[in-house]
């Protein structure tokens, strides 16, 4: 057990004075200018009753101004009150605000939807210095958490476990990932309303994903549009379906979601209620990607090309992290004949494409299990844009990050558009031995020993195609399937 006193010192590299986050808390002193300074953000709704549990350890091992409880202020306020007042005591003259506000690191506590609110803000502010953020998986996917190496399952509350964690932190690379920007648009419905329906209330990452202001310069007279942002993964279909299901069932009855096992083996149970497992049979053909879309991607900056879309993909994800659905890579890593031949590349976090993957029910998914299982791999690409068919249906389903909504379609109109492009990267941190990728990075392996040992075409067969993965499709080791019903 480590000593007390050297606890404290150590959990000095991550304390920030008072009066450089509450003006008014204390009076200014000659703090020493700790190694790594932290703000804290948890969501202490996430993870049944650990979210609540973490804030309280974070307030007592740090100074409890710089931890913040998500459920009672909204990250953009809190950063723009802190950048404010180190901006302002920096132009006094103040050297340590000069050096928290270049150091400044935030940890962020909750699902892959909080992450992204938290990406999103600092995105929005535009900082001259915008801080790394590192992830505490507190979710049921945490695929951001575990892409950039800070674990999947949800952590101890206790003070050792924090203290472990602050450790990896103080440790921790900073890696530059893409981020992306959606844009959906559609005419104004004669009757009726297209805005995004959200299980009961709006997630808090779909904050970013609203209608435009009349002001706003992507506003069109006589036109609904709508624009957000992602970090990890846009999806769309059957997938987005059954997580929609998933977080409705869970804002009705919070009481049954208490732990992440609970809630992975609630996913499974509404695949197969929902007949994921059997979609040939029960899912209408309709909406099946290519009857419901046109999809369109752009290579680079270059030419608008169609896309080929099996008749049987029933689900579509946009993924840029190598991690979907509580730790599984649809994507994989192509081996040196797809390379070639359909000029794929390993999955990058920092190439400026997204990889496309197409699933066709519950089963494509489970082999993703299997070394050197992945999905069907559709394109990597820079744009991506779909172009809904008139009439075919008046809904469908979209995640972003983790968080679904229901998305009504207008039946009248053939001009539903919704396109995907590069925004600009944000910084995360990461331990060393992550998953997550860097092209740049010259310690980035070749990935040989992982690549495919399959040559063959992506759909040459029904029965045994690759198979990609979402979180429906993912059965928890303790599960028993006999059990479900």
């Amino acid at each position: 057990m480590a000593h007390p006193d050297s606890e404290t010192s150590f959990l000095d590299n991550f304390r920030i004075p008072s009066y450089l986050i509450a003006p008014d808390s204390e009076a200014k002193n000659d703090s020493i200018v700790p190694q790594c300074p932290v703000l804290v953000f948890i969501n202490s709704k996430s993870g049944g009753q650990l979210g609540g549990d973490l804030l309280v350890t974070y307030r007592s091992l740090l100074n409890e101004h710089q931890v913040f409880d998500l459920g009672e202020e909204a990250p953009d306020k809190v950063l723009r009150r802190i950048y404010l007042n180190l901006e302002k005591l920096r132009s006094d003259g103040d050297d340590l605000a000069t050096q928290i506000q270049q150091k400044l690191k935030i940890i962020v506590a909750g699902g892959d939807g909080t992450a992204g609110w938290l990406l999103g803000v600092v995105c929005d502010l535009k900082l001259s210095h915008p801080p790394a953020i590192a992830t505490v998986p507190l979710g049921t996917g945490n695929n951001l958490p575990f892409s950039f190496g800070w674990g999947k399952k949800n952590p101890g509350t206790d003070g050792s476990s924090v203290v472990s964690f602050l450790k990896q932190v103080i440790l921790a690379k900073e890696m530059k990932i893409d981020s992306w920007h959606i844009l959906m648009r559609m005419r104004a419905p004669k009757e009726g309303s297209c805005d995004p329906i959200a299980p009961l209330e709006l997630p808090h990452s779909l904050h970013a994903f609203q209608r435009v202001s009349s002001t706003d310069e992507l506003n069109m007279e006589g036109y609904h549009t709508f624009r957000g942002g992602f970090w990890n993964y846009f999806s769309m279909g059957m997938d987005a379906q059954i997580s929609y299901a998933f977080h409705s069932e869970r804002k009705m009855h919070p009481e049954k979601f208490k732990n992440q096992l609970i809630n992975q083996s609630t996913y499974a149970k509404l695949g197969f209620t929902q007949g994921w497992f059997f979609a040939s049979l029960v899912h209408p053909s309709s909406r099946n990607i290519a009857q419901l879309a046109k999809v369109k991607i752009m290579k680079r900056h270059g030419q608008w090309q169609d896309l080929h879309i099996p008749h049987s993909i029933r689900s579509i994800v946009c993924l840029n992290l190598p991690s979907f659905s509580g730790g599984l890579n649809p994507w994989g890593t192509p081996n040196s004949i797809k390379r070639s031949d359909r000029d794929l590349t390993p999955p990058y976090v920092d190439d400026g494409l997204l990889e496309v993957v197409g699933f066709r029910d519950a089963w494509h998914g489970l082999v993703l299990l299997a070394p050197h299982g992945h999905g069907t791999r559709l394109a990597q690409a820079h744009r991506i844009r779909f172009e809904f068919h008139k009439g075919t249906a008046d809904h469908t389903y979209m995640r972003i990050d983790g968080e679904p909504w229901k998305q009504p379609l207008p039946l009248d109109d053939d001009t539903v558009v919704v396109e995907i492009s590069h925004l600009g990267q944000v910084n995360m941190l990461a331990t060393h031995d992550c998953r997550a990728k860097s092209v740049h990075d010259p310690s980035t392996p070749s990935h040989h020993d992982d690549e495919d040992d399959d040559s063959g075409e992506e759909d040459s067969g029904e029965e045994f195609r690759k198979f990609g993965a979402a979180e429906t499709f993912k059965l928890p080791d303790e599960l028993d399937i006999s059990r479900l019903s």
